[in-house]
């Protein structure tokens, strides 16, 4: 056990589940956050069930997390929404979804995590954007998440300078898309194409990125893509 704890939201199944199974592998103490999260309390292992745009949920949080493991020393802010939509078909309780869950839930979970940081001297957040942020493809209709996702971004570079005279690092996955269960099977021969590379990227491609930079100390402020070559052209 390395006695470090992290705290991944969106951690019931896909890329989330995928993070934080990546980290109790390097013997970690994980935190799990979803709202259909199932119920867990074991040495290395708690769940918290709640809607990461509630503010009490993070509160809860990091008062479950401290109250169990006495610390927290990463946090990666891993639960997002997608809905691709043209521009004016949003309606507007899919705006206020998006925002809640990719935007707020970013807030709250930071803001409750960071002071505890500071505390031990040091730590280290993780965003998961998206490279559609940055190069738009109209196959794709992404408004909403490049608003979200991008914002995210520059969030992380700005909190990354903010924080670095205490130690805490902040960094970001941005992936291209992804063998989850987003996709069934019988899409993703299509979607690969739609990569340089000419596949999908896996959970454990992004579970390697991550526990990267978790290695990385004097990386900060790094939004690192794991999209198959997509943010450099087509």
């Amino acid at each position: 056990m390395s006695g470090k704890v992290v705290i991944v939201t969106g951690a019931s199944q896909g890329l989330g589940e995928g993070i934080a199974r990546g980290y109790r592998e390097r013997g970690w103490r994980v935190v799990g956050v979803s709202r259909s999260i199932a119920p867990a309390d074991e040495p290395d292992w708690l769940t918290v069930a709640g809607d990461v745009g509630d503010p009490a949920t993070a509160e809860a949080v990091a008062a479950r997390t401290l109250d169990r493991f006495g610390r927290i020393d990463t946090l990666v802010n891993n639960a997002g929404v997608f809905i691709g939509e043209a521009f004016t078909d949003y309606s507007d309780e899919q705006y206020r979804q998006i925002l809640a869950t990719n935007l707020d839930g970013f807030f709250h979970m930071t803001r409750h995590a960071l002071p505890a940081m500071v505390r031990n001297g040091g730590g280290h957040v993780v965003q998961i954007v998206t490279t559609l942020a940055e190069h738009a493809n109209a196959e794709f209709p992404s408004v909403l998440a490049s608003l979200t996702k991008g914002g995210l971004a520059a969030a992380t570079r700005s909190l990354a300078i903010e924080y670095a005279a205490r130690g805490i690092r902040a960094n970001a996955i941005s992936p291209g898309i992804m063998e989850t269960p987003m996709h069934p099977a019988e899409t993703r021969a299509t979607l690969g194409g739609y990569h340089p590379l000419g596949r999908m990227g896996t959970v454990a491609d992004v579970v390697q990125a991550i526990l990267y930079l978790e290695d990385a100390k004097f990386v900060t402020g790094e939004i690192l893509h794991v999209d198959g070559g997509q943010v450099a052209g087509h």
